[in-house]
């Protein structure tokens, strides 16, 4: 795990992390719908603007991966993570729409170091992405596990 840029030592209490920008396509929307979430205001945009959503949407499910993927790309896969012991709560809070452009942040709520394993960092984060108008559309609370910087130096 030498050499990644991201450790325990770097997540500050209080500091908000940028991490990017990401277009909802149609096409994603239905693909992924088809093989995980196969209700009909996921498949087609005369039934999404049917239902209560107002047009093509994204799974709920859709958006935690869509969210998994940003965390990747921003700075997960250039860190010392070692997973997550779970999520405290997911909310689904608007639509995400086909048009969409969702911008998200991680928030470090906490941080301490685990007594049992002392390598062992665990990070508290407050994550959410909002829309193209600002709003809120996804909100996720998780415990990241990231190791020190020295370990398995």
């Amino acid at each position: 795990m030498t050499g990644k840029t991201w450790a325990y030592e770097d997540f500050v209490e209080g500091a908000s992390l940028d991490i990017g920008s990401k277009d909802v396509k149609a096409a994603e929307i239905i693909e992924f719908a088809s093989e995980f979430d196969a209700q009909p205001m996921h498949l087609d945009e005369e039934a999404g603007k049917a239902s209560i959503l107002g047009g093509l949407s994204a799974s709920g499910w859709h958006t935690c991966a869509m969210f998994m993927r940003m965390l990747c790309d921003a700075f997960l896969l250039d860190s010392t993570s070692q997973g997550s012991p779970g999520i405290e709560h997911v909310k689904w809070k608007k639509p995400v729409l086909a048009g969409d452009r969702l911008t998200g942040t991680v928030t470090i709520l906490s941080k301490r170091q685990s007594k049992s394993r002392p390598q062992l960092g665990l990070i508290t984060m407050r994550s959410e992405l909002v829309n193209q108008r600002g709003e809120s559309v996804f909100e996720l609370e998780n415990t990241g596990m990231f190791l020190t910087r020295g370990a398995g130096a």
